[in-house]
This record gives C-alpha cells, structure tokens and sequence, in this order.
C-alpha cells in the first residue's frame, strides 16, 4: 500500500515547490522533494525543515521533466522509497517571456515539455500503485495565465491551460478507482520565476514598445506579489480534498481573475484585462514613427 501519509512535489528545489516541500514536511507527511538537482536541492531544504541527514520522511530524487528516461527513473525510485504515493504535486514549471513572433519552435517545446507533457507522463508512471492503492490525490499547480491568455507569455499560458483541461479529463478517469484530482490557479508570489525567466523579447523589434508598456505594469505588480509560503497551506488543503474533482485559486488576484470571468463577458473582462495590464489600445502603433521605420529598413520582412 504505501506510506499513507506521502506526497511527491515536483520543482521542490525552489520556489512554491520547496515552500510546499517544507510545510508537508512540517504537516507530518513523508515528503519525496523531485528536482533536477536532488543534491543541493535537499541541503536548502534540510536547512529550511531542520530535518537531519537521516530522516526517513525527507527524501530527494532526481527528476528532469523533459527526459523521459528519468521521469521513469524518478518513479521506479518513489515505488522503492514509499511504494504507492498518497500524493502528487505537479509544481514544476519553467516560462519565457516573448511574443509569437520572438520565440522559437523550441522554446514552445520546452515550455509544453516541462509544464504539460512531463506532468503527463509522470502521472502515467505512478498511477498503477496508486489506483492498487485505492486512494490518492492528484495536485496541479495552475496559473493566471490558463484562465486568460496573458500577453507575451502565451506558450505558457497555453500549456497551463492543457494542464487544466487534462485534469478534467483525468478527473473522470480516475474516481473509480478511489483518485481525485485538484486544481490550484495560482496568483503573483514572489519565486525566483519572476527573476529568472528568460526573455526572448527583441529589443530592437516591432514588439519592443508593447514590452516597453508591459514590463513598466509588471513592475508594479511585483510589489504586491505574496510569499511563497502563503502559497503552501492550499496544497496542504488540496490533499485532504473528498471531491473527484476540484478547482480553487490562490491569491487575491487570481481569486478576482476567476470571479471577473465568470461574471463578465468575454469581449469586457478582455479590455479589462487590457486596463489592467497596462496594455496599448488596439492600433496604438499602427503609423507610429518607430513602427515605420522599421518598415522602411525592412525590419518587418
């Protein structure tokens, strides 16, 4: 059966993921930390639990989301550690920032590798243990962006709104075996995602005012971004869920992002969302000298 009491957090090397990884732990449950890095990873986590070297309810494993072979290894290697897992945190998640235009057949693969096909194929490798368990709860950490398509991070809008949809789906699959499955839209929290993500933005392309107007808006929004561990108790609620199914938000934004989507319709929470952000009216640069410069010197060929 399995330690009753276990839970997998993906991405547990920073971030949400270890603020989740050290609240678990501190909630009782044997807490397998899956990150690219297991090695430094569990250091920074032993130090922020106080866990010893030795303790069986701390436990680090490599896992690259993008490589197949160890996404197998990484489960083969739960099953041997705490047999069938009563919980999995699909945390894990990389961004980048740019428009259509400025980012790359790869970059789209990498995003829609890392945040939608690896949580697939990991779920895939443990759900044999866990539906002979007959019990278990299936985690995904859901973004803004999945409720309303955000300007220049489409492709990671676009693979957290996949993750949505399949968890639905999944949802159906898994109740009768005794599974559910919960969605956590998450708001703004300060993670080194904020800081790290790398920009594809072309700093001399026909985007550069739009990034211009964006960034100055994020800036601002930063500001009020909540800690991590604010974040880490709605895992801890979302394990103990009953439903088959379950989709709440975290973080006041994201609760008012919901709630605006559900009131308003489409084309208004649309410009709205425009407002918000900060974002150019529609047209603002067509003609603008920039713009026609560019055209000009063939910048838009």
């Amino acid at each position: 059966m399995g330690d009753a009491r276990s839970v997998i957090v993906t991405g547990a090397s920073r971030g949400l993921g270890m603020a989740t990884a050290a609240h678990l732990y501190a909630q009782g449950w044997t807490v397998v930390a899956a990150m690219r890095s297991p090695a430094a990873g569990l250091e920074h986590l032993r130090a922020a639990t106080g866990a010893g070297a030795d303790d069986p309810r701390l436990i680090g494993i490599r896992l690259d989301l993008d490589d197949a072979a160890s996404i197998t290894a990484a489960a083969a290697e739960v099953h041997d550690s705490v047999g069938a897992p009563y919980g999995v945190v699909h945390n894990a998640g990389v961004a980048g920032v740019g428009c259509l235009e400025e980012l790359s057949t790869d970059v789209w693969d990498q995003i829609f590798s890392t945040n939608f096909f690896g949580a697939v194929r990991l779920t895939r490798a443990l759900l044999p243990d866990m539906r002979a368990a007959g019990r278990g709860r299936i985690v995904m950490v859901s973004s803004m962006g999945a409720l309303r398509g955000m300007p220049a991070i489409g492709a990671y809008s676009a693979a957290k709104a996949a993750l949505e949809r399949w968890a639905e789906s999944l949802s159906f699959e898994v109740a009768p075996f005794g599974l559910g499955v919960t969605v956590l839209v998450a708001g703004t929290f300060k993670t080194d995602i904020l800081e790290l993500t790398p920009t594809y933005a072309d700093p001399a392309g026909p985007y550069d005012e739009f990034h211009e107007d964006l960034e100055r808006r994020g800036r601002r929004f930063v500001r009020f971004a909540a800690a991590p561990a604010r974040f880490a108790p709605a895992v801890a609620t979302a394990l103990e869920d009953g439903r088959p199914f379950v989709r709440r938000t975290v973080g006041i934004d994201a609760r008012l992002l919901r709630l605006g989507t559900r009131l308003l319709p489409g084309g208004l929470i649309h410009r709205v969302t425009a407002t918000v952000l900060g974002l150019p009216r529609p047209g603002a640069y067509v003609g603008t000298p920039r713009q026609r410069a560019r055209v000009t010197a063939g910048g838009d060929a």
